[in-house]
């Protein structure tokens, strides 16, 4: 039994690495049906000609903000975590989890709204930072993570431990919270649009949505992400958009009408 309990995981150790393994598990999902050109929102002509950073590229500024956000996160839990073992004890009713959730993704959304805007609007910001995840005018699946370190640093780092702080959540909870949040946000980024998607038919604030944002027209509209579309609707930079299939196949999102920016 002592030899066992040797192999134990903490909690924090699986909330640090497990939504790590789930981005390049979904995203490599993603990369195998990325063959079905009639559910691709651009072609894989358009990916590899529009897109202004090479793949290798994308795949190593991933890892370090990975890398960095691990850094952070084992702080974070160090900090946070003096009552870890009677935390891990402690049973939790899904109402409970269920708030902690929603206060988390609230959170995390408004966060990332007004960073993300500000970025946009800031010249010197977008220009020597945010820039660099729109190099990506295409985007894909493992592309979703693909930022300057530090705007990765500012918008998903300091924005997933303020929702971690505030929500109140246990270690345990933020495997799952955040394992949830990286599976959405790949799917925001993935470039596809397939029948089914449960994101697609519970969340505006899709693939489609997102791709809108990556496109010159839109680059000062739909920065909500990676749940709602409300701070787009409230605050007036909410660009709506429709499917249209084109004749080579596949989609293609196209806006329906500019709304007032403010």
């Amino acid at each position: 039994m002592e030899i066992m309990k040797g192999w134990d995981v903490s909690d924090e150790i699986l909330g640090t690495f497990v939504p790590i393994i789930v981005y390049w598990v979904y995203s490599g999902m993603y990369i195998m049906l990325g063959f079905l050109d009639n559910y691709r929102l651009h072609t894989r002509k358009d990916e590899d000609e529009k897109n202004l950073a090479s793949k290798v590229d994308v795949f190593k500024g991933v890892l370090l903000q990975q890398a960095v956000q691990a850094v952070v996160a084992t702080v974070l839990f160090a900090v946070t975590g003096s009552d870890n073992e009677g935390a891990q004890t402690q049973h939790t009713s899904l109402v409970v989890l269920a708030r902690q959730f929603f206060v988390a993704m609230v959170v995390l959304d408004t966060w990332q709204y007004f960073m993300h805007r500000y970025m946009h609007h800031n010249k010197f910001l977008y220009r020597h930072i945010h820039s660099q995840h729109h190099r990506l005018v295409v985007p894909y699946a493992y592309g979703a993570l693909y930022n300057h370190p530090v705007e990765g640093l500012l918008l998903d780092t300091i924005g997933g431990a303020l929702s971690f702080l505030v929500s109140g959540m246990s270690p345990r909870a933020s495997i799952f919270f955040f394992s949830f949040a990286t599976i959405k946000t790949v799917d925001d980024h993935c470039g596809l649009w397939l029948p089914g998607n449960l994101f697609h038919i519970f969340f505006r604030n899709n693939s489609a949505y997102h791709d809108i944002h990556h496109q010159l027209y839109g680059n000062k509209y739909n920065f909500s992400q990676p749940f709602f579309v409300t701070w787009d609707r409230i605050l007036g930079t909410y660009m709506p958009y429709s499917l249209v299939k084109r004749s080579s196949g596949g989609f293609e999102a196209q806006p329906i009408k500019v709304g007032k920016e403010n």
